[in-house]
């Protein structure tokens, strides 16, 4: 398999399948088409007809695009690893709040870009933002507490890559959260695919 992705250190949707693919030691090859450059877009066009990224490319050449699309495909070739959780209904919470983050969270992700490589403590914090950050603080809290943790449905899975970028965009803001939000932004951060993420950004951006 191929996955093409966007620039490390910003790419927020193309950073969800990487570490879900990394962390369950599954191969594939890594394509990284720049961002913001005057080819990108027909670089893209030439393996997604979303003309974004990521995109997963399969061995027989189909192509996937979204990250949840991606994440449902790995999946289901690889029933062996519990990436979304074995129970049905801790399985539907799962998808519920991955699909909530896939939809939703518009003004966290406009006044708080994922840009990994940056510090800006404080910036962003419009009031709109900060419902969203309450919202994403309310969902880790209830599936922590009902999974035990140490990610949200108990061992790492999708619902986890996917709140992943959030993880990063906090690192980068460093708004008020609770010590269970921090605590888990901690193990996300900590996690060796995350790690080998930020690495790959640090490196780009010298």
């Amino acid at each position: 398999m191929k996955l093409v992705i966007g620039d490390k250190f910003n790419s927020s949707w193309s950073m969800r399948p990487w570490v879900l693919l990394k962390h369950f030691g599954i191969p594939f090859e890594e394509a990284l088409i720049r961002l913001g450059q005057p080819d990108t877009k027909s670089k893209i066009l030439e393996v997604s007809p979303s003309g974004k990224v990521p995109c997963l490319v399969t061995d027989a050449g189909d192509a996937v695009w979204e990250s949840l699309a991606i994440a449902e495909t790995i999946a289901e070739r690889y029933p062996e690893h519990a990436m979304w959780p074995r129970d049905a209904a801790a399985r539907a919470h799962a998808r519920s709040v991955s699909a909530e983050m896939h939809a939703g969270f518009a003004d966290l992700r406009q006044n708080m870009p994922m840009e990994i490589t940056t510090h800006a403590p404080g910036t962003g914090a419009t009031p709109e933002v900060l419902a969203n950050i309450a919202r994403i603080e309310a969902i880790w809290a209830e599936c922590l507490a009902k999974s035990g943790g140490p990610f949200l449905f108990g061992e790492f899975g999708i619902a986890d890559a996917m709140y992943a970028p959030v993880v990063m965009r906090f690192n980068t803001y460093a708004p008020a959260l609770s010590a269970t939000s921090l605590e888990y932004g901690k193990r996300i951060t900590a996690l060796p695919a995350v790690a080998a993420w930020i690495d790959g950004a640090r490196e780009a951006a010298q």
